[in-house]
């Protein structure tokens, strides 16, 4: 540029100099709008699970891909979605809709694979009276139904995280995490034998790594594990997972056996948060069309631990130097986006989107396209409830004037945490249960018994406002000054919009349409057009 000046300033004189310096400016601009585009688009990976999916995992079976992730402690367990190009998903039922009888609670991790015409479900659980253990299920068809094997590994600090591999003799391994993170302690990778019908780990453990790098902050989890020419590749997560202060990122680990020695990559993590997606890992690769692809989870950056941990895709490819490096892509596919969910409560059973607390009793009947949810007494009630897609959001749905519960609509956390409006008798109440403390926030009183629409607008993932009609027409706000629902989503879950059912549990509620609409626009909106402010008590 300065040689360049010189030319001009023959050519042009004193005035050449503006026109350098002004040349100069514009290549600068030129060059950072350039590398800031090459850090968007660099970084960038293609939601194809959107909602709460922690933990995925993927395995192709036939012509099909066939995914599952993480429920913790929701239930029914293990969500199965089937595929035909790893970027649209259909729900195709859960792997459990009955706890397996050693386990109760902290189902979380499924890893699906299909070995020798069988399906095999590796989990984790909690032990009644014990810790995380890792176990076992098959199934003839990826669908179900699954036939529990039991507890693989149960370590005094917990075990988590099971994936099975065979080693370059073709023998089976089972690959788990040790938990001793949970007690301040290290997570070393151990690798054991497994007995070929997956009831046993035989034989001693042998360490494979553990989390000694910087950035891994002594804890790494999540291993899956491919083989390509020479290698194991090893992905794995590392540091803290979950939550709105997580630091999780993913990194790449390679042996010339699957027992070792493994060396970690020197410019790991791979994956890390960028301005779209944050705390990157846990998930596994699989291969399509002769590419590889790794479907993992993080948060977005837009909705965070409210919106939890949603599916991602991104392809890999591998390296003359003999690692695998990310392409970064995001367009993999055309996505079809959920922008809203209508139940008209037309089948006998409650659609796979619906899931309620793994500690409750539960029990519901659809019939006239109606959901009976019977109550509970508890300070949260019976609860059912669906992921949310966005930041915004607004729910609603017809309480039917026959209900004998308190029944409303709930913002969920889990059973100590969530906030209602429900209709009880001739008033509606709206309710913050706080720690299992619960508090009456706002009251309006209603006219005779009458089916009443209740509907939640939220906005900036926290910010709550409930509106009634008796009419179905003209709604009144039933709390004037928005309520927060920080305080909601439990380390490891997101939040959650359903239904609620609060009383002796000979009571219940009855509801009918329920919408959830995400991202709301124009008249979808309930803050504007026929919502009224709160109105005097009568």
């Amino acid at each position: 540029m300065a040689q360049f000046g010189k030319i001009l300033n023959k050519v042009f004189g004193a005035g050449a100099f503006i026109l350098t310096d002004m040349l100069s400016n514009m290549m600068r601009l030129f060059l950072s709008l350039t590398l800031l585009l090459f850090i968007f688009s660099g970084h960038s990976q293609q939601l194809v699970l959107p909602g709460d999916h922690p933990d995925p995992s993927v395995v192709k079976i036939g012509n099909e891909y066939w995914a599952v992730g993480t429920t913790s402690n929701w239930f029914p367990a293990f969500p199965i979605y089937r595929s035909s190009d790893l970027v649209n998903w259909k729900p195709a039922g859960h792997v459990f809709t009955k706890l397996p009888g050693w386990a109760d609670y902290y189902l979380w991790a499924p890893e699906i694979t299909y070995d020798n015409g069988k399906v095999y479900m590796y989990y984790t659980a909690h032990k009644k009276g014990g810790n995380l253990c890792i176990a076992a299920a098959v199934a003839d068809k990826p669908e179900g139904p699954y036939k529990d094997l039991g507890p693989l590994m149960c370590q005094d600090h917990g075990s988590i995280d099971a994936f099975p591999m065979r080693d370059e003799n073709g023998k089976l391994y089972m690959i788990w995490k040790e938990d001793g993170n949970s007690v301040g302690k290290p997570t070393p990778i151990w690798a054991a034998e497994m007995k070929e019908d997956r009831t046993a780990l035989t034989g001693e453990k042998k360490e494979l790594f553990r989390g000694d790098a910087a950035w891994e902050k002594g804890l790494v989890e999540g291993v899956s594990i491919i083989r390509q020419n020479e290698y194991f590749y090893a992905f794995y997560a590392a540091a803290a997972c979950c939550g709105k202060s997580c630091s999780y990122g993913t990194g790449i680990a390679r042996a010339r056996n699957l027992l070792g020695p493994w060396e970690k990559y020197p410019g790991n993590p791979v994956l890390a948060a960028n301005m779209e997606w944050k705390c990157p890992g846990h998930g596994t690769p699989v291969k399509k069309d002769g590419k590889h692809y790794f479907l993992y989870h993080a948060y977005s950056t837009s909705t965070g631990a409210y919106g939890g941990r949603q599916g991602l895709l991104n392809e890999f490819e591998f390296t003359p130097d003999g690692w695998l490096r990310f392409l970064n892509g995001n367009d993999y596919g055309k996505t079809v986006k959920t922008q809203k969910t209508v139940d008209r409560f037309s089948d006998q059973q409650l659609s796979g989107n619906w899931h309620w607390s793994i500690f409750q009793h539960v029990q519901y009947k659809i019939a006239n396209n109606t959901l009976k949810l019977s109550a509970l007494p508890s300070a949260s009630g019976a609860y059912v409830g669906q992921s949310v897609l966005a930041g915004n959001y607004f729910a609603e749905v017809t309480v039917q004037k026959n209900s004998t519960s308190q029944a409303g609509l709930a913002l969920i956390g889990d059973d100590k945490n969530i906030l209602y409006a429900v209709v009880d008798g001739n008033a509606i109440r709206l309710i913050q249960v706080k720690k299992n403390e619960a508090q009456v926030i706002a009251e309006e009183k209603i006219g005779q018994p009458a089916n009443v629409k209740v509907r939640a607008q939220v906005k900036n993932n926290t910010e709550v406002t409930f509106a009634y009609s008796e009419d179905g027409v003209k709604f009144h706000v039933l709390n004037s000054t928005t309520t927060d629902i920080s305080y909601l989503p439990p380390w490891d879950r997101a939040v959650r919009v359903g239904l609620v059912s609060k009383g002796p549990v000979e009571k219940a509620a009855f509801f009918k349409d329920f919408i959830l609409v995400n991202e709301p626009t124009g008249n979808e909106q309930f803050a504007i057009g026929n919502t009224a402010p709160s109105r005097p008590s009568r």
